[in-house]
């Protein structure tokens, strides 16, 4: 590099450092910056472009969400994935996109109209209807997408999805008859999750299990005699009784062997008799060794039903109120019958122990909070066994990895062992079933551009939201349509989601992409050794973001974080940076208001870091000669090459902890605390009395520090892009950091390999010079004050570095009459240094030593208290075996206090 170019670097640098503001405010940057890069295209992605594709596919947040911090902590690792990737050269697809949410919102919606109109969804008819929830998305649908903006994420707008537009609804309906005419689609009657205030079914991830008290009541069925054939049975709902069609027992249970096969009547119910069967589900050792048989309202009971083909009467409807039992219960509520039941029962003699409380765990419904029945009703489902193999091959063979692998297993458990996936929903909002049923009960499935026969009527219910989130990597770029879309990024590089929707999202997801790649290979691709094409090549699952205590973050205890609050209060960076610094793989994160700070501490340091590099005449420019770079210099792009080398491999395994980590203490600890600090004593205060090779030793010092702080601010900027952005711009003149290239070897150390002694001696200047300053606080010597010392450089091959050492320790050259007062003993790599002090004129003796007394009482009275517990008998045989060896370790913290105070009382001279 000229002299000449070197200069004009300087004063860019210079010319830049000035227009930076005085500190890092990111609420007046970091909208106006995102916006800017909306609107210059950095994340519009161009199918035909010549770079490798690398894409990914945002996971839907619902219609009617707003952020949280699982889908901050979602975003920002995606975010990091797709940033670093466009500046690897690669052409990136960040598809965005929302989900229709069927429960969700049309709950919402029709709240909404309740209370503004008064009335339900059937006064308005389905059309009406549907037309309002469309309208209620138009107007407040998508809170989530300008959260989006806000924390930077760089998806590529113009490409933006919905479940429900024209594609996907295309998508849906093709899938549909492929699936229905493969046999893989079918309408029966199967137990189910039922909501009695939503009628409709529910999926188990929108069941939440909570703690109720119930009772617990036992029936006696058959005689009341004791000496005639009976059994006691227990349950906590004891309304189900109106549907019990046996008792089970134990196939080896002796004491009820004689009684497999009979019948008792109901005691309620002439149309019903209940039998006893064998079956080796029943614990014998559990209560009475007896269980009743509901199979339309309990999963257990549905299993054996099945098994022993038993009728499974329905005795409750959609609303959750008993019917067509025949009884005098019909028309009660749940709650209602089970009162009235019990006491009839008692009427009849059959209440055989006393009533009792009982808390247990019972599923209730997400979105509208009842206990969720489980319900024997015909739906349709989807038959997943051929399909559930399809996808585990594909994670057996390697077509798609998890990370980590550890999650494997829980990908396995899953896919071998699928129940059939109910499908319907009686809903009005969502993909209407493509089903018509004619009037001879004749089924016809309708695909898109297909017109049902005349006099057909189409089936009521709508499709899982979760049927249409199945098809997102492929229906959002355009399939069943062969377009560039999925020919230059499909299949999808990585899917990024946390391991709780593994089976709900991940494994359907790839269940119908290979299914969808076995019946379109010419437009999704051919797999590997002709297996079906995979919608994704990596899994990350990453954990859940849990409170500072590791706690679930819920409303009931009040512990959530709005996102959005920290980045009003801290940035979007800091936001960013709290959470890509704790995810590591598959393991939950928890987080608290101190890592938001911590974040907004090092983008400030950052920012003044990089601001007093400029203002120094920091500059990027062509790297000098590794000859003509001091220790420090190579010191400092060695250690950045290997910065860059751990990153890149931290990055490449999804080790996004690991990388932050990396880059938060060598950004603070080494270039910040140490190289900014080295760098002042290079460069020279005023050229004008500098000598020549001071002057050189000085741009080449500035090109060093830019280099570096360049290198840095490249790879943070994947996780905390708008400090970045600003500073990189300033540093480099440069149009954006969204345009740069990823850090390279080259751009460090120029590919050269480590210079090991360079190292050790800056290492062992910068243990010097800590003790140095260690021994100063210790003796009282003000920051700013120089103390004579007399070191031997030589020893310790630090020649070079005495300038250095001196200048940051802010010990001088010692005169002629120099008198040491004190020494210093430093162990270094190469020898064990004396350094001999002369502090006599440099401390407030009286000062010292009243501070000193101080601190010496303290200790003695933690000492006084500390001995005082650890010498009562009492505490030692209560207290826990941790907090006692607490006190321990502050008893020995306390003594020696004591003995460095004391040793420094008197080192003091008298005043």
């Amino acid at each position: 590099m000229t002299e000449q170019n070197g200069q004009s670097a300087q004063l860019v640098g210079v010319n830049r450092a000035d227009a930076l503001p005085k500190s890092w405010e990111p609420r007046e940057h970091e909208q106006t910056l995102y916006e800017g890069w909306v609107d210059k295209g950095y994340f519009t992605a161009d199918p035909s472009s010549d770079k490798p594709a690398f894409s990914v596919v945002l996971p839907p947040p619902n219609v009617t969400g707003q952020l949280h911090m699982g889908h901050a902590l979602d975003h920002t690792l995606m975010d990091a994935l797709v940033r670093r990737k466009r500046m690897q050269g690669y052409e990136v697809l960040w598809l965005p996109g929302m989900d229709h949410a069927g429960i969700a919102t049309q709950t919402k919606v029709e709240a909404k109209l309740k209370e503004e109109e008064g009335k339900d969804r059937y006064g308005y008819g389905r059309d009406e209807f549907v037309a309002r929830v469309w309208e209620w998305k138009e107007n407040y649908g998508g809170t989530i997408a300008s959260q989006m903006r806000a924390i930077g994420d760089s998806v590529d707008w113009s490409r933006e999805r919905f479940t429900l537009d024209e594609g996907l609804s295309r998508a849906v309906q093709t899938i549909f008859k492929q699936l229905f005419d493969a046999g893989l689609i079918y309408r029966d009657y199967r137990l189910v999750n039922w909501s009695p205030v939503l009628e409709t079914a529910v999926s188990d991830i929108e069941v939440v299990y909570k703690d109720v008290e119930g009772e617990f009541v036992s029936i006696r069925y058959g005689s009341l005699d004791d000496n005639e054939p009976h059994l006691v049975v227990a349950t906590t709902r004891v309304e189900t009784m109106l549907g019990d069609v046996a008792i089970a027992v134990h196939p080896d249970d002796e004491r009820y062997a004689h009684l497999v096969g009979t019948q008792f009547d109901h005691p309620f119910r002439d149309d019903l008799k209940l039998t006893v069967i064998a079956d080796d589900y029943v614990d014998m050792e559990l209560g009475t060794g007896a269980v009743k048989i509901t199979p339309a309202h309990d999963p257990n009971d549905y299993e054996m039903g099945l098994r022993h083909n038993l009728d499974m009467p329905i005795i409750m409807d959609e609303t959750g109120r008993i019917a067509e039992t025949g009884t005098r219960f019909d028309g009660m509520t749940r709650e209602e019958a089970r009162v009235a039941v019990r006491e009839a029962l008692a009427e009849q003699g059959r209440i055989v122990k006393e009533v009792r409380p009982y808390v247990h765990s019972v599923g209730h419904s997400e979105r509208s909070g009842e206990a969720i029945e489980p319900r024997l009703s015909l739906q349709w489902f989807v038959k997943v066994d051929r399909l559930a193999k399809m996808a585990g091959d594909a994670v057996r063979a390697g077509d798609t990895v998890i990370h980590p692998q550890s999650m494997e297993k829980r990908y396995f458990d899953w896919v071998d062992n699928m129940h059939d996936w109910t499908i319907s929903r009686q809903l009005w909002w969502g993909h209407r079933i493509p089903i018509w049923y004619g009037p001879n009960d004749e089924v016809v499935c309708v695909g898109p551009g297909e017109e049902p026969p005349a006099g057909y009527t189409q089936d009521p219910d709508v499709l899982d939201t979760w049927f249409s989130s199945a098809l997102w990597p492929f229906s959002t770029m355009g399939w069943p349509d062969a377009t560039p879309e999925l020919e230059k990024f499909y299949p999808t590089s990585v899917l990024v989601t946390a391991y709780d929707i593994l089976f709900f999202w991940v494994a359907r997801m790839m269940m119908f992409g290979t299914f969808a790649g076995s019946q379109t290979p010419e437009v999704l691709g051919s797999g590997t050794d002709g297996r079906p094409q995979v919608p994704f090549t990596d899994l990350y699952l990453h954990g859940l973001v849990r409170d500072e205590k590791g706690r679930k973050m819920s409303k009931s205890l009040g512990n959530g974080i709005d996102p959005m609050d920290w980045v009003d209060s801290y940035g979007a960076d800091a936001l960013r940076f709290a959470l890509a610094r704790g995810a590591n793989p598959g393991i939950d994160l928890p987080i608290g208001e101190d890592n938001a700070q911590s974040a907004r501490n090092f983008a400030t340091k950052l920012y003044n870091a990089t601001k007093f590099a400029l203002m120094n005449g920091a500059a990027v420019g062509e790297l000098p000669a590794r000859e003509e770079l001091t220790d420090a210099d190579r010191w400092i792009l060695d250690r950045a090459e290997e910065l860059r080398a751990q990153v890149d491999a931290f990055l490449d395994d999804y080790q996004f902890a690991k990388a932050n980590e990396e880059l938060y203490h060598f950004a603070w600890d080494e270039l910040c605390d140490w190289y900014l600090e080295i760098a002042k004593t290079q460069i020279p205060r005023d050229e004008a009395e500098a000598s020549a090779e001071e002057i050189a030793r000085g741009r080449t010092t500035r090109i060093v520090l830019g280099r570096v702080v360049d290198v840095v601010l490249r790879l943070l900027h994947p996780t905390m892009p708008f400090v970045t952005e600003v500073l990189w711009t300033a540093l480099t003149g440069e149009e954006s950091l969204n345009l740069a290239a990823w850090p390279t070897s080259g751009d460090t150390n120029g590919g050269a390999q480590t210079d090991q002694e360079a190292r050790r001696r800056i290492e062992d200047s910068v243990k010097l010079i800590t003790e140095l300053r260690r021994f100063r606080s210790d003796q009282g010597v003000k920051p700013s004050q120089k103390v004579p010392a007399q070191i031997d450089f030589g020893a310790a091959d630090l020649v070079q570095q005495e300038n250095l050492i001196r200048s940051i320790a802010k010990v001088e050259v010692p005169g002629g009459d120099f008198r040491a007062s004190a020494s210093v003993e430093v162990r270094l790599s190469r020898a064990t240094v004396d350094v001999a002090l002369d502090t006599s004129g440099t401390v407030d003796i009286a000062a010292e030593r009243k501070r000193l007394e101080k601190e010496l009482a303290e200790a003695h009275k933690e000492l006084e208290t500390t001995g005082k517990k650890l010498s009562n008998d009492s505490f030692l045989a209560k207290a826990p075996q941790d907090v006692v060896e607490k006190i321990k370790a502050r008893r020995e913290v306390a003594l020696e206090e004591v003995e460095r105070v004391t040793a420094r009382l008197q080192d003091l001279p008298e005043a």
